[in-house]
């Protein structure tokens, strides 16, 4: 699906460019210090946009200084006062996240219609399945993927009447499938671009099952520029699942991607321990894009890992360090890690 391009600080969405990676703070946004440190820390681990709530006037005059210590677009998140979306741009945001819906009336999305055309920012134009009007619950007889899409071009219609059309729009559910089918529905509908997600996915571990799954089936149709995923925990945690993702899926490069067998009854190392370790240590080499195998024992850990980069396979107190499917060292397991981070430290770079 080829959206048009959207241009959010100084990163560009649709258009065919590369998906990029959203989260949100959870941070109080007036608390900058705090605020700004987790910014970094996102930015850090590959999160190319970033979102802060604007719950009141102290929070969007804070986005200025923030704006000031990071380095990634700024997109303020505002619900029900108008006031706060000016105020969030004239306190330099990169693009707001409204519902027309909860704005109030067409002169007061005016105003901030005019203020972002003024600034010439994006409006994402934000629909949940939680907050569908009731006039489009009751004609479809509930809350579908169908009424989603007609609120969401209903409020893009809305905009774009007020002369407006630098948008991106989000229609997301909790329901994973009924959030396929929202998208699937949308996609040939409109040229704006689509930021996806599953809204309200969950903890780490439910929340990542459904955000993989919707989003998987979304964007291998080819359908969405810009993702997030929805957790309830360390957002750092959004940034990991949607890299891997991606990645997964072919539409991102760069990282390490790490392989491990199940433990099984030869397993003679602490395997688990050993897979967790190793996928801690290759988040400090993001600059690196090849495969690495962590098998359980000697008797067919080369052979598994030789379609890997670089691997390591455990015996009895001992392992062996594989390099493109062949032996290379052997040692006590109590090296392996360390044996791993020198050969990812020297490995070369392109």
């Amino acid at each position: 699906m080829k959206t048009t391009e959207v241009k959010i600080g100084n990163r560009v969405i649709g258009g065919g460019n590369p998906i990029l990676i959203q989260s949100m703070t959870n941070t109080k946004t007036q608390d900058v210090e705090a605020t700004v440190a987790q910014i970094l820390q996102l930015e850090k681990a590959g999160c190319d946009i970033i979102r802060c709530a604007v719950p009141d006037m102290e929070a969007a005059k804070a986005l200025g200084k923030i704006k000031e210590q990071i380095h990634i677009p700024l997109v303020a998140d505002i619900h029900f006062d108008y006031r706060l979306a000016i105020a969030a741009i004239e306190n330099g945001a990169d693009k707001i996240r409204i519902n027309p819906g909860n704005i109030g009336s067409e002169d007061r999305i005016k105003a901030v219609v005019d203020a972002a055309k003024a600034k010439n920012i994006p409006i994402r134009v934000g629909v949940n399945s939680g907050s569908l009007e009731k006039n489009l619950v009751e004609k479809y007889g509930g809350v579908t993927a169908e009424g989603l899409v007609e609120s969401a071009l209903d409020k893009v219609a809305i905009i774009e009447r007020l002369g407006y059309d630098n948008l991106v729009i989000s229609i997301k559910s909790s329901d994973v499938m009924m959030c396929v089918k929202a998208h699937e529905l949308i996609a040939d509908k409109t040229t704006h671009p689509l930021h996806v997600g599953i809204t309200e996915a969950g903890t780490i571990k439910a929340g990542n099952i459904k955000s993989a799954c919707g989003l998987s089936m979304i964007l291998s149709q080819g359908i969405g520029d810009t993702i997030r995923v929805s957790l309830t925990g360390d957002p750092i945690e959004e940034i990991k699942t949607a890299k891997l993702i991606l990645r997964t899926l072919g539409l991102r490069k760069g990282g390490i991607e790490v392989v491990s067998c199940p433990t099984c009854g030869r397993t003679q190392i602490d395997l688990i321990g050993l897979a967790n370790k190793v996928e801690n240590l290759v988040e400090e080499f993001s600059d690196l894009d090849i495969k690495v195998a962590v098998m359980g024992c000697v008797v067919n850990g080369p052979g598994e890992a030789k379609e890997a980069d670089l691997g390591v396979a455990g015996g009895i107190g001992e392992g062996l360090l594989i390099k493109h499917g062949e032996v290379v060292r052997k040692m006590p397991e109590s090296e392996l890690l360390d044996a791993l981070r020198e050969e990812l430290t020297n490995w070369p770079r392109r």
